[in-house]
């Protein structure tokens, strides 16, 4: 009987949650997609195959058990849903909100492939922690037995607090260190409530509170606490600091005021949403009302800064990419979603030089795809005599972000970096070329995505366990 409820993708079309209009959306950072109805929920978790070989499962960088929480999604038993969803994944809500499902788990559904229509598994994914918060299934970390051993984490993002979760569930004592005021890294500065509202991540960071983890925040390693500080204070440590130094323009007048940093002006925007007093808005240095807005970039970055400045009322806002749509990083539901909001995409277009200060215009150099780079994609060529000039009142880099010289920053000495600065470690156990020193995310990674973090942050809790128990041992004989 429980298997009717299943394989209906031949019957019942694909549907994705509602979108709030763009009309109305466009004025707010409240979150776009609005939930599914249990019914309908029900309804399109059935539409999974159960294929004898899940590739949603396989193509998962968590290797979520996707098929049984859709079936039990489907049957109505959605308490054990989520306790096989939280099994393999930290933070599902989050997840099934922010992830480039089109890239991983949908886009190699077996009855995507098909034809069908994939299963909308991020959207059911999302449904399934929102109602596990509303019925309280969701608790506090308990560990069965307390440790007396303790980790010290540096970095509050997913990476960190995925690593934070999994240390205490294993008995650990765990204190986080960051930089901001709030956890959450990118996460919560850096995402715009549109994606990810803010008290869904602020519920994690209480629920990690409230098991035991402690958090020192506005904490700055190398100027307020030494990392030796830390790492004596500990049994174990994890770099968990992600990529924050932006990429820079070098065309000439890129110093030119009104020209600013993506990850500046998107933690800006998300400060208010808290209720911050935040002086640098105020005097309008990222407030975008009224203004022309540029945008440098086509990563999922780019898009969360084109669909801020529409929110705060800029006169217009355009995308300059130097590839064309189909070569573009960012996600394309993102694309799509900007567009309808009131974003210009200006595809093979490249900034040559600016011009005002205050910045008032950028010059743009038409490009074209030539000869496939290292990468293997066409790499853009600029097309002679292909200059214009467009009007800018701000500019936004959004070019990507690279790693901090830690070493340098820190004072370490013997902390290894690989050859694009990248903490150094090791691939199965996460463990740098400083003894109980571990590093986890986009520092090790290079810029990457949050689910990558997740994944890192549990593995290497995993393996500190495991180091803590084999010193003991040593130390034992």
């Amino acid at each position: 009987m429980a298997q009717q409820r299943m394989l209906k993708f031949v019957k019942t079309a694909k549907e994705t949650p509602e979108k709030r209009d763009a009309s109305v959306r466009s004025h707010d950072f409240h979150e776009i997609y609005r939930e599914f109805a249990d019914a309908k929920a029900a309804e399109q978790a059935s539409r999974c195959s159960q294929c004898g070989v899940p590739y949603c499962h396989s193509h998962c960088p968590l290797h979520n058990n996707i098929p049984d929480w859709l079936r039990l999604t489907a049957e109505g038993r959605l308490e054990e849903a989520y306790a096989i969803s939280q099994a393999t994944n930290t933070f599902p809500e989050i997840c099934g909100r922010i992830c480039p499902q089109d890239r991983l788990c949908e886009g190699n559904c077996v009855i995507e492939q098909s034809g069908h229509g994939t299963v909308t598994i991020g959207a059911i994914e999302k449904y399934i922690t929102d109602t596990a918060w509303d019925m309280g299934w969701v608790k506090p970390v308990k560990p069965g037995v307390e440790r007396a051993e303790s980790i010290g984490i540096i970095g509050a993002g997913p990476g960190g607090l995925a690593a934070a979760d999994a240390a205490r569930r294993a008995g650990l004592q765990v204190t986080v260190y960051d930089r901001y005021d709030r956890a959450g890294g990118l996460l919560t500065y850096g995402i715009p409530g549109f994606k990810l509202e803010k008290d869904v991540v602020m519920a994690r960071i209480k629920q990690l509170e409230e098991g035991g983890v402690e958090f020192v925040m506005n904490c700055k390693v190398g100027e307020d606490i030494s990392f030796d500080a830390i790492r004596g204070k500990h049994d174990a440590v994890l770099i968990a600091t992600g990529v924050y130094k932006t990429r820079d323009l070098r065309d000439p007048g890129a110093d030119a005021e009104g020209i600013i940093r993506a990850i500046d002006y998107l933690t800006v925007s998300n400060k208010l949403s808290f209720g911050d007093d935040v002086p640098e808005f105020t005097d309008g240095t990222y407030n975008a009302e009224g203004k022309n807005v540029v945008v440098i970039g086509g990563g999922d970055t780019a898009m969360d800064c084109v669909r801020t400045a529409i929110r705060q009322g800029a006169k217009s806002v355009k995308c300059l990419y130097r590839r064309d749509r189909a070569n573009m990083p960012g996600s394309q539901r993102e694309v799509q979603n900007a567009e309808e909001e009131g974003v210009e995409f200006v595809w093979m277009a490249a900034p040559k030089g600016f011009s005002g200060n205050p910045v008032a215009s950028v010059t743009v150099q038409r490009m074209k795809l030539g000869q496939p780079d290292a990468t293997g994609r066409q790499a853009p060529e600029p097309i002679e005599g292909g200059i214009y000039e467009e009007p800018a009142e701000m500019v936004i880099k959004a070019l990507g972000f690279e790693p901090e010289d830690l070493p340098k920053l820190w004072g370490v000495e013997g902390l290894d970096v690989t050859r694009w600065g990248t903490i150094k470690a090791d691939f199965k156990t996460h463990m740098t070329s400083l003894p109980g020193v571990f590093a986890v995310g986009d520092i090790v990674r290079g810029a990457s995505l949050v689910v990558w973090a997740i994944r890192d942050g549990r593995e290497a809790a995993d393996e500190i366990v495991k180091f803590l128990d084999a010193t003991a041992s040593v130390a034992a004989q």
